[in-house]
């Protein structure tokens, strides 16, 4: 683990999903704010264990990087509900999880990611949050165009100009592969860490909780499993 604090007088809002990349980002803002504090979003997903995954994925830092824990600070929830009914997908409805017309993923919640900064802006200009953390990533992601370089680039200039002060959007993901963010995990808080994100954090989209495997609980076969099952077993595998 790190052990100096890089930005021990700025303070920073985590967009905090409860999965393994969101988790990764929230060890990675312990690490370097003095103060952190994390939202999520309810808007109407099926795989709704992930509100329950946040909650224990936060209380497990405490245990499991005890010398950061004390600058976690409030969680908050958004209710987007009614987003979610406007934005229908295969997160929101009983649909099957396949590619469109356009070629997306019909797990591609639109606008999501800008829904999500928004709020998230909104938020913390309230709260005095001077950086906001995302666990987007354009190298190893499911096809979502919120989630690359540029789209970020540009909320991060819309944001700014839309409060009329700079809005800092930090990804430490957005580079890395999957296994890269186990590596990082591993990095940040050794093998407590990435046990918890193994038992306590949550990425399938059918919300399976019952079926565990190497790296977490999850169906095995949907996108999102896949990419973790991928990334975890190339991490493993490194010497």
């Amino acid at each position: 683990m790190p052990d100096s604090l890089q930005n021990p007088a700025n303070s920073a809002l985590v967009l905090f999903s409860g999965g393994q990349d969101s988790a990764t980002c929230l060890a990675w803002a312990l690490t370097r704010f003095g103060r952190v504090e994390t939202v999520g979003f309810d808007y109407g997903q099926r795989h709704a264990v992930e509100m329950e995954a946040r909650l224990a994925v936060r209380e497990g830092m405490a245990g499991v990087m005890p010398g950061v824990a004390d600058r976690l600070g409030p969680d908050h929830i958004v209710d987007l509900t009614g987003y979610g009914r406007i934005a229908e997908s295969a997160l929101t409805a009983d649909r099957a999880i396949e590619m469109d017309a356009r070629g997306l993923p019909t797990t591609f919640v639109p606008g999501r990611n800008l829904v999500f900064l928004t709020c998230a802006a909104a938020l913390a200009d309230r709260r005095g949050v001077e950086v906001l953390v995302g666990g987007m990533c354009e190298t190893d992601y499911s096809g979502y165009p919120d989630c690359r370089r540029d789209t970020i680039d540009a909320m991060e200039v819309v944001l700014s100009l839309g409060l009329d002060k700079p809005v800092v959007i930090e990804t430490p993901l957005m580079a890395l592969t999957k296994a890269n963010t186990w590596a990082l995990a591993h990095e940040l808080g050794g093998q407590p860490l990435t046990d918890l994100i193994v038992e306590a954090s949550h990425t399938c989209y059918r919300g399976d909780r019952e079926h565990r495997q190497a790296w977490g609980y999850g169906c095995g076969d949907c996108p999102a499993c896949e990419l973790r099952a991928v990334g975890h077993a190339e991490w493993a595998a490194r010497p």
